[in-house]
């Protein structure tokens, strides 16, 4: 148990008892472990069909251009209702 511990530790303590080797030793196993996972995660990836991708696509510029209309024009409002108190106010 204590074995299995001591290979889990990632403290400063546990790695300088490991010596240099050991850390790059312990890295590199991690690594390769890691990537393997990766390949493993990417293989049960289900991948969205072209329609798909163009479908969400579509509807995201849509909705972009929908958003930015509608801030351009409370932009606008905003605007003119300052001008128009400025000119009230004789600021402007």
């Amino acid at each position: 148990m204590k074995a299995a511990m001591a290979e889990q530790d990632d403290s400063f303590g546990g790695r300088a008892r490991e010596g240099l080797m050991g850390w790059f030793g312990g890295r590199w196993g991690r690594g390769r472990r890691f990537l393997a996972e990766v390949r493993n995660e990417m293989g049960r990836v289900t991948w969205p069909s072209r329609r798909e991708v163009y479908a969400t696509t579509l509807v995201v510029i849509l909705t972009s251009v929908f958003f930015g209309m509608y801030l351009w024009g409370v932009d606008i409002v905003l605007d003119r209702v300052l001008q128009a108190l400025y000119r009230v106010a004789g600021v402007a």
